[in-house]
């Protein structure tokens, strides 16, 4: 632990992006005021999957075991057929995964990770009940005004507030939100319910023309999943979900293979998802403000990344300020800049990407997209990149998406 740092660092959002940032600048001896509008500590959504480039953080914060009491390390990646699942690609992941990447690959509950995280910080580090509405910057300091009419003040302010950020509308004048061309549903099952289902201890994906359903496991014997449709015409609404009735997630998946039917009616459904993301920002930066996570760069879930990238943004931000100590804040978020632009474009740009290769119809590209998921380098290819990566250690190289400015 470093001396005190006296630098003010307000943090926006108190989802694991802006969490994982307090609790990593507590190596450097900076402590931040977290600011977060809801009344309670909730995360939405049911669960996430951590992969290595994640997980391998929670040892060095202290945390692992409290965070593997809570998490369900996945057995198996698995590619199926979806209308008769048949077997497409299957890749052992205990222990093999670990051995591979030096972590675990984990499904754990969103409340769950953001109860250990939260505890790290420290309660008293949190604010709630505080909507943010406005940031002045005056060149020395930032200072942030909310909804119930107080304020506050620092020297660097991080946008930590997820997708529908108000950080980054500031930043940007306008909302730049843009609809995939897919939607679907999330649920979370009792794996009791799902007698017709195959490993039930595995990430799996059933693919199919024009739609995929991922599921896996995320603890305490449920199973999270993820049904995606192509649904290419305009979202017809401003809110990102909106009101569906039961029977609608049979439209596209009714003749799939059933233990696809038996998950996604097993509980009856009640909304919709709009699956959207955001375009890449040519800076993350704007004065005394900055953002991390989803704020800066929200992207289709499709390669379960949202997450993870947030945890990495985290990791490299505290050690660009912590290592920078007392010196120019421009000069830490600029190095921040450099080390993530590139990478978190790249993972953008395969997570929007993967919905198409999931979605082929039956012809000669989809046999070739299951010779290579059925091949352990085949997957590993697609995969390795995105999970072999130490953000605490290395600079990312060009195929983990190093940098360009």
């Amino acid at each position: 632990m470093c001396a005190a740092d006296t630098r003010r660092i307000a943090v926006v959002g108190a989802g694991i992006g802006g969490l994982t940032l307090a609790v990593a600048l507590r190596e450097y001896g900076i402590s931040v005021d977290i600011y977060e509008q809801t009344d309670e500590l909730r995360e939405v959504g049911a669960a996430v999957a951590l992969s290595a480039n994640a997980t391998r953080f929670f040892e060095r914060f202290g945390l692992l075991e409290t965070f593997a009491s809570c998490a369900f390390e996945v057995s198996a990646l698995i590619y199926r057929d979806g209308r008769n699942g048949h077997l497409i690609g299957r890749h052992q992941m205990v222990p093999e995964y670990r051995q591979r990447f030096g972590a675990p690959f984990v499904g754990i509950h969103r409340a769950d990770l953001q109860a250990i995280l939260s505890a790290a910080v420290g309660l008293d580090r949190i604010q709630l009940r505080k909507r943010l509405v406005d940031i002045h910057d005056t060149g020395t300091r930032a200072a942030l005004r909310f909804d119930d009419g107080s304020t506050a003040e620092a020297d660097l302010v991080v946008g930590a507030d997820g997708a529908r950020s108000v950080v980054r509308r500031w930043m940007l004048g306008y909302d730049d939100a843009l609809y995939s061309g897919c939607s679907g549903f999330r649920g979370v099952v009792p794996m009791d319910m799902l007698q017709s289902l195959p490993d039930p201890s595995a990430l799996q994906f059933w693919v199919g023309p024009g739609g995929h359903l991922l599921h896996y496991p995320m603890g305490k014997n449920h199973i999270n999943f993820l049904l995606v449709e192509r649904h290419p015409t305009p979202w017809p609404r401003r809110e990102w979900m909106m009101p569906a009735t039961e029977g609608e997630q049979l439209r596209h998946f009714a003749q799939w293979h059933p233990a696809v039917v038996e998950m996604i009616t097993a509980k009856p459904v009640s909304d919709r998802w709009g699956l959207f993301h955001r375009p890449p920002l040519g800076r993350w930066t704007k004065g005394r403000v900055t953002l991390l996570g989803d704020a800066a760069h929200a992207m289709a879930p499709h390669h379960g990344q949202g997450a993870n990238q947030s945890i990495e943004d985290a990791v490299v931000l505290a050690a660009c300020l912590g290592e920078t100590g007392s010196g120019s804040l421009a000069e830490a978020t600029a190095r921040y800049e450099r080390l993530r632009r590139g990478r978190t474009r790249k993972v953008q740009y395969a997570s929007i990407s993967t919905a198409d290769m999931l979605h082929l119809p039956d012809g000669d590209n989809a046999d070739r997209r299951n010779a290579r998921l059925g091949s352990f380098e085949g997957a590993l290819h697609h995969l390795g990149w995105v999970h072999e990566f130490d953000a605490g250690t290395q600079e990312p190289n060009d195929r983990q998406g190093g940098t360009w400015l």
